[in-house]
């Protein structure tokens, strides 16, 4: 199935009556259309966008040949490239695995263990939550007004001797 961006209206004169007829150009486009491969769609990993700049850089006072600069600059953007390609081949399916396992186990803790729990409490916690009251306004609360009242006669004065 081709996609809509391939299809071209052209227009057919034949007398008086112009004919609108679409179609899809050659089978192999000669221009690709542009790739669109957003991998970091909400800028997460902006701090880790480091260019040969970034790291390396010559005061004006010490130059180096301009052909050992250029191959230093050439040399590790390759190397950047090429380690972290190598090394995201041997990590990216295992932390993959291990993420998806993790993600997995959290989701269905939370759904069929943390939320029960949570809806249940909130069922449960009004009457409870009235018999705490009431045990806080029959025993506590006669025994710190019965303390406040003992302290409240007491005065301190300080005094420079």
């Amino acid at each position: 199935m081709l996609n809509d961006d391939y299809l071209v209206e052209c227009k057919i004169e034949e007398g008086d009556e112009v004919i609108t007829k679409s179609t899809a150009p050659d089978p192999l486009p000669t221009e690709p259309p542009p790739r669109v491969d957003e991998r970091d769609p909400h800028g997460i990993n902006q701090h880790l966008k480091v260019d040969f700049s970034d790291v390396l850089a010559e005061p004006s006072s010490f130059h180096s040949f301009d052909k050992v600069w250029t191959w230093s600059d050439i040399l590790f953007e390759a190397s950047k490239l090429w380690c972290y390609r190598i090394i995201s081949l041997l990590c990216a399916i295992p932390v993959s695995i291990v993420t998806g396992f993790l993600f997995a186990l959290l989701s269905c803790l939370h759904i069929w263990c943390v939320f029960p729990c949570v809806q249940l409490c909130t069922l449960c916690l009004p009457p409870l939550r009235s018999v705490w009251s009431s045990l806080l306004d029959v025993l506590v609360a006669p025994v710190f007004a019965s303390v406040g009242r003992c302290c409240s006669r007491i005065h301190l004065t300080f005094s420079k001797e």
